[in-house]
């Protein structure tokens, strides 16, 4: 039985006191075991609210990929670098019991972490420790994903002002906090990690990051609008640009969403203009125009 599946059920059962310290034993098992288990060699990147929580789990599915053992990610190339390798390798699977749980498979772990996308160091961190790890960037209408994370951050305590408020903070809010990130290697920013609503939407500047570090062959963007309207195709052509084995799922279910009535079009319009110059370059960078822009001339 996973690790993660132990702690879920016996977490129905046991306080909260007794289910902490099976989890720290568990940690420290991990750390012991670190040597023998799995390095990862894909990651999912981010954005945040663009898809990433079900583009996991098609891809925990997959039969030759193989997921951290208790949660999704490590946030390990964001906040918790000063950590170091050992205890991010904790987080994986021990090598023998994978490939005896699946014999004859080419086993490849990975994490999703959304915040690595956004976040000034990961980039760099993610090639220095896993040089030769593939990473996948999620992208979607940007004023539509500034939404759905302010409903998110609301529904999780992190926001109090509503969406039009927060939006005109955002710049205030964030004003030295990325170099600060750059300058501190081990500072956590709250405001840069839960409050980015348009900073995270501007895409081609995080997706250039990741390339200049990883080279282009390893960075796989997806246009998760495209993505979620014709999901099985565009899963299996990401499948072979990652070198895996195609497996055709039997169904795609969206994850983690979090739906609201769409803005009027001349609201949407006019918050689109401020990724204008963002989604350009990323245009460059997904060899067509994101579906947003080409769904705005229709509106």
């Amino acid at each position: 039985m996973l690790a993660r599946d132990l702690t879920r059920q016996l977490g129905d059962h046991l306080s909260p006191r007794t289910t902490s310290r099976l989890r720290a034993a568990l940690g420290a098992w991990g750390w012991l075991t670190a040597p023998v288990r799995m390095e990862p060699d894909l990651l999912v990147v981010g954005a945040q609210r663009a898809g990433t929580t079900t583009m996991f789990r098609l891809l925990s599915e997959h039969p030759d990929l193989v997921r951290p053992t208790v949660t999704k990610g490590t946030s390990y190339f964001d906040d918790e670098y000063q950590r170091g390798p050992r205890w991010y390798r904790s987080h994986f699977p021990v090598s023998a019991l994978a490939a005896l749980a699946r014999p004859g498979r080419d086993l490849r772990a990975f994490e999703c972490s959304g915040y690595y996308l956004f976040h000034p160091l990961a980039a760099e961190r993610i090639a220095r420790d896993l040089p030769r790890a593939h990473v996948v960037v999620l992208v979607r209408d940007p004023v539509e994903r500034a939404r759905s994370a302010h409903r998110h951050e609301v529904a999780r305590g992190f926001e109090s002002l509503p969406f039009d408020a927060a939006v005109a903070a955002e710049e205030q809010r964030l004003v030295g906090e990325e170099q600060r990130l750059v300058d501190e290697p081990g500072y956590r920013s709250h405001e840069h990690r839960h409050h980015a609503y348009v900073g995270r939407g501007r895409y081609a500047e995080q997706v250039q990051r990741l390339v200049d570090a990883l080279g282009r062959d390893r960075v796989h963007v997806v246009d998760a609008d495209r993505f979620f309207a014709d999901p099985v195709p565009q899963f299996v052509a990401l499948q072979r640009r990652l070198g895996l084995s195609v497996w055709v799922p039997a169904a795609v279910e969206r994850w983690n969403a979090r739906p609201a009535d769409p803005l009027p079009p001349d609201e949407h319009a006019e918050l689109l203009q401020r990724f204008a110059d963002s989604d350009a370059a990323l245009a460059d960078l997904l060899g067509e125009e994101p579906s947003w822009r080409t769904a705005a001339v229709t509106r």
